[in-house]
């Protein structure tokens, strides 16, 4: 697939929105952010988990829903480190393929977010829909 984007965005690769290397202080927050949310949301999942092995492995049965640490705040952070991730590449380099490739990101992210989000209603029934019913999916809420 890499392979595939490489060739498919090729053309574009040096077109510019703009060039700013301030832009690169707000980036590097975002990064940081990304990586933060990386550490924190595999605090509590081990690599096989986060990879999504257990879901797709034959007789794996212990399953539990994680709803502490910083799933407390936001339901899907490894969909919001990627997220900060992409952002810093497009806010950094000002690259048309970079915010191109992050709205490509946000929509098939969402889509994935949807599918996850009906699969562990159906795993985990009741418990989630409470879980999911207090939780936002991405954007943490700004309490005051």
């Amino acid at each position: 697939m890499w392979a595939i984007m490489a060739a498919i965005t090729a053309p574009w690769r040096g077109v510019l929105f703009y060039q700013n290397n301030w832009t690169w202080i707000p980036a590097s927050a975002l990064f940081c952010s990304g990586v933060i949310l990386y550490k924190l949301a595999h605090s509590e999942f081990t690599l096989r988990q986060l990879g999504g092995l257990p879901e797709i492995l034959r007789g794996h049965s212990q399953q539990r829903l994680v709803t502490t640490g910083i799933r407390a705040h936001v339901r899907h952070p490894v969909y919001l480190g990627h997220l900060c991730e992409m952002l810093a590449w497009s806010v950094g380099t000002g690259l048309v393929v970079c915010w191109t490739l992050t709205a490509f990101a946000m929509v098939t992210g969402a889509a994935m977010m949807t599918m996850e989000d009906k699969e562990l209603k159906q795993r985990f029934g009741e418990e989630y829909l409470q879980y999911r019913s207090t939780v936002p999916a991405v954007l943490p809420r700004m309490r005051s």
